[in-house]
């Protein structure tokens, strides 16, 4: 079983990742890598109302392979939506909420979160997801996040089961301070994201493009520490991801149904060398911003 193991959707319904030559899978491969999935033992599916149509493709299968309780699926709420949202804040969440429902054909999500961190601060926008969750069409509710100040606000709240942050090689954020310690003191699970950096992390350096030019020196030096622990791009960055136990599930995303194997494989094959964890966190435990933060590259 692949308990801890939570198959990102992002892919499926949009042209997705720095790294990512083949564009869009279609519906036949979308519903073998969900195929795969379930028989490996992934039972946590992450998808989002912002996901192009990845909410209708996951809506089809379940119709199609009568997969009604086959995944725990968690979806997120539209980004933005709440900052142009002129009526009754609580009603739009349900709304949202009844909406990915009827796309997924399901009666209830096992999360959903909020994709707009900003969100959170908006008392009616959590009084939303806490009437949702009251009324059944919620297991848990929760905070996909990207600044550590958020991430601390949230996870020192009484109300969040759920918090969604991005943890790979080169952003180290959440290990610092009291993170962790204080999500499980509040009995808050936490899901890892972006373990490849979008792709940023199994690039070739030639091929970078201009605005990523100032990661060539930090994955060169990557590429030096993989070759000395004998380790493929993508085995370095999903088995430091993985064995991060402060997480309680790592979300990641393919391209493929190939990729999806392979990264099943390294997971399953997981003997790490703790030396080269330690290594990984001394050399890129400090990175700017404008290499971790994705949505700080189309501005470069």
């Amino acid at each position: 079983m692949n308990s801890r193991l939570c198959l990102g959707t992002v892919q499926f319904g949009l042209d997705y990742g720095v790294n990512n030559q083949l564009g869009k899978p279609d519906k036949a491969d979308v519903f073998q890598m969900l195929d795969i999935a379930a028989d490996r033992g992934i039972k946590y599916i992450d998808t989002a109302a912002a996901y192009g149509n990845a909410e209708e493709l996951l809506g089809e299968y379940i119709i199609k392979r009568g997969a009604y309780h086959k995944f725990e699926v968690i979806s997120k709420l539209k980004p933005n939506l709440i900052d142009k949202c002129l009526n009754n804040k609580v009603i739009t969440v349900e709304n949202e909420i009844v909406k990915s429902l009827e796309k997924m054909n399901l009666d209830v999500l096992n999360g959903y979160l909020l994709h707009t961190p900003t969100d959170f601060y908006y008392s009616e926008v959590i009084e939303g997801l806490i009437r949702s969750k009251e009324k059944g069409l919620v297991k848990n509710i929760g905070v996909s996040i990207y600044e550590f100040s958020h991430a601390m606000d949230v996870v020192s709240s009484d109300c969040i089961d759920y918090i969604q942050v991005p943890y790979n090689i080169f952003d180290q954020r959440m290990d610092q301070e009291h993170f962790f310690e204080t999500a499980k003191k509040n009995n808050i699970k936490v899901f890892s994201r972006s373990a490849f950096l979008q792709g940023l992390l199994l690039m070739d350096v030639n091929q970078l493009p201009l605005h990523l030019k100032h990661a060539k020196e930090y994955l060169l030096q990557y590429k030096g520490i993989l070759v000395k622990y004998g380790m493929t791009k993508d085995e370095g960055a999903i088995v430091f991801s993985y064995n991060n136990t402060n997480f309680d599930y790592l979300v990641f995303g393919v391209d493929n149904q190939e990729q999806l194997i392979r990264d099943i494989a390294i997971i399953e094959n997981n003997e790490i060398d703790k030396n080269y964890i330690k290594q990984i966190k001394e050399t890129f435990s400090k990175i700017e911003e404008s290499i971790i933060f994705p949505s700080l590259w189309a501005k470069e």
